[in-house]
């Protein structure tokens, strides 16, 4: 049996007033816009990002085929939060904010401003799927746009662009610790025991230090001679699945000239090193075409040493029409627990 969980930024999904669309007619079309993508690709849970109203949200899996399952964290200072949408029930549903306690308080502003906890708290549920209980967390990491004080985007000097751009990269350094130390509670030393799934925007590449931060112990990535040799790493580490995704397609936003991707990950309790199966193909998404206007979305991934369960990950593109409604492009990860 196949199982397919995604993961989407939905961008600044409100109801019509201030933050949202200037009219019912453009919100009616985000949802209808985002819905169809939705069921196209068919996925059995799906992480947003970027959720504004509950109220909205509720009016976007109104519009989804069959019966979801919904929760939320609770929202940052714009408003906007994580949350999971699932055809099955979720359960031991939990916030991932806090720092580690051994951390520092993390400087954000040249006041001495500190924080202690993520900006935007990632969420956790668990999920069945086959038998198999899988623990999903959805995240969103501090973004690389710099603000300044006064509510200003552009810096009085190089000094204080590289002072606040240290705060930026510090800040996403600890959130990236705290997501990790809920995934380390969540895998619980034996990878190869708990299904253990990350999913969301992290707003960096994957080779960036946040994201290893996130991934745990190297030296067996994807496409490296030491996967296809078990570790004592393997019980905690976690895989990210871009290498499974074509060079070409390896990415989620085009900034500057330049492509950059989240990423997801997953413990080894989702991932065989032998040969993963054909992914499923979604319900109606050959006609979709990339647009470079698209941001952030973020993957999936992989882990070692069981044989039950194996996992692929792709990308796919909105049409232009969607892409301007929404993060970016959405990634999935087919879970495919045949014995």
């Amino acid at each position: 049996m196949s199982y397919r969980i995604g993961t989407w930024n939905l961008e600044n999904l409100f109801r019509p007033g201030d933050d949202g669309p200037s009219s019912k007619d453009e919100y009616h079309a985000k949802l209808t816009s985002l819905a169809a993508v939705i069921d196209d690709l068919g996925t059995d849970v799906l992480c947003v990002q970027e959720v504004g109203d509950p109220d909205a949200l509720t009016d976007l899996v109104k519009l989804l085929d069959g019966p979801w399952h919904t929760a939320l964290a609770d929202p940052d200072g714009r408003g906007i939060r994580c949350g999971i949408i699932s055809t099955r029930d979720l359960t031991e549903v939990d916030q991932i904010a806090a720092f580690p306690d051994t951390l520092q308080p993390v400087q954000v502003d040249d006041d001495g401003t500190t924080i202690m906890a993520m900006g935007r708290p990632a969420l956790k549920a668990t999920v069945t799927l086959g038998g198999t209980s899988l623990t999903v967390i959805s995240a969103h990491l501090k973004s690389k746009l710099l603000s300044y004080p006064g509510g200003r985007f552009a810096p009085k000097d190089e000094g204080e662009r590289a002072r606040y751009g240290f705060y930026a990269l510090a800040r996403r350094a600890g959130e990236a610790t705290a997501l990790r130390a809920g995934a380390d509670l969540a895998v619980d030393g034996s990878g190869a025991k708990h299904a253990v799934l990350v999913a969301g925007d992290l707003n960096d590449e994957p080779k960036a230090a946040t994201t290893q931060i996130l991934l745990g112990p190297g030296g067996s990535e994807i496409g490296t001679r030491g996967f296809d040799k078990p570790d004592k790493g393997d019980a905690t580490r976690l895989w990210n699945l871009a290498p499974k995704i074509p060079e070409a397609e390896r990415y989620s936003r085009v900034y500057q000239g330049a492509t950059r991707s989240s990423t997801t990950s997953s413990s080894p309790r989702l991932w065989s090193r032998r040969s993963p199966p054909s992914p499923r193909a979604p319900r109606s998404l050959a006609g979709h075409h990339r647009s470079t206007t698209t941001r952030r979305c973020a993957g999936t991934s992989p882990a070692p040493t069981t044989d039950r369960w194996s996992l692929t990950s792709t990308c796919e593109h909105p049409t232009r029409e969607h892409t301007t409604i929404s993060g970016g492009r959405p990634r999935y990860a087919d879970i495919d627990n045949t014995p």
